[in-house]
């Protein structure tokens, strides 16, 4: 039976692989019930002391489904809030996974899977790698804030309130949203590297070190600012956005693809005016 998450383990390394490659690995719930299960499982081995995430094919992930959203729009705050909250906690899994978590990403990470790669301890990215947040070019909200966290707050509102969905992998370096470029093809390899040297290391020293270096943030806020902005999405979401609903509509009637096109249109007359 197809699955759309894969779990290998590669010695003390488990390899967790987003695995809907003829949809850019978007993220639909199915995926995140895997996903979600994928970090459970690594946890509980024992023999498991280091974990990569990495995408099938041409990409990491395109990010949240978005046909999946059109053919089945929830409606309200009742219905919006246990799925975004299952978006939340599959991203912050591997920020929380007491072994360390690597990223390996190569082509688009946008929205949701933007988040995933920043929640994870590592990001590797190869040099064809992209990132972004352009939740707001179609009328939704971000789920898991964690780029002020990494960037600062100044880049984190360019990129978000701009809907910027072309960062390259450069760029991320540079402002601290990721850990490496490498050339095209060697993220995971490069990824499961680092991996394996991690998992090297003292179990309990290694667990103990994660924890202290999250707790600042946990101390600093980290958590109940997460919580709020989900909140925040949450009521965005179960309002519903104008631009959203036409996305939407547009997306039922013609096609995923056509909606790409007025959201890219719309964005570039407002560009122009």
């Amino acid at each position: 039976m197809a699955t759309s998450v894969l779990y290998e383990r590669d010695g003390p390394v488990a390899l967790i692989t987003l695995n809907r490659p003829d949809r850019l690995n978007a993220m639909d719930q199915p995926m995140l019930v895997e996903l979600l299960a994928a970090a459970a499982q690594a946890e509980a081995d024992d023999a498991v002391r280091a974990v990569v995430v990495t995408g099938a094919g041409k990409a990491f992930s395109s990010g949240f489904d978005l046909r999946a959203q059109a053919e089945n729009t929830p409606v309200g705050v009742g219905e919006w809030r246990p799925l975004l909250r299952r978006d939340f906690d599959a991203c912050m899994a591997f920020w929380h996974l007491s072994k360390p978590t690597v990223a390996a990403v190569h082509g688009p990470a946008l929205a949701g899977a933007c988040e995933l790669a920043m929640a994870c301890d590592m990001t590797i990215a190869s040099e064809d790698a992209v990132f972004g947040e352009p939740e707001l070019k179609f009328g939704a909200g971000i789920v898991c804030m964690l780029l002020p966290w990494l960037v600062g707050p100044k880049r984190a509102k360019e990129i978000i309130l701009l809907g910027l969905d072309d960062v390259s992998a450069q760029e991320a370096k540079d402002m601290g949203m990721i850990n490496r470029v490498v050339p095209h093809g060697q993220d995971v390899e490069v990824a499961l590297g680092l991996a394996r040297r991690m998992a090297a290391m003292d179990r309990t020293l290694v667990k103990q070190t994660k924890v202290a270096v999250n707790r600042a943030f946990e101390i600093m806020g980290l958590h109940q600012a997460l919580e709020s902005a989900l909140e925040i999405d949450t009521l965005i979401e179960g309002e519903g956005m104008p631009t959203k609903r036409e996305f939407l509509s547009i997306a039922r009637s013609d096609g995923l693809r056509a909606a790409l096109n007025w959201r890219e249109a719309r964005a570039a007359a407002t560009d122009r005016d």
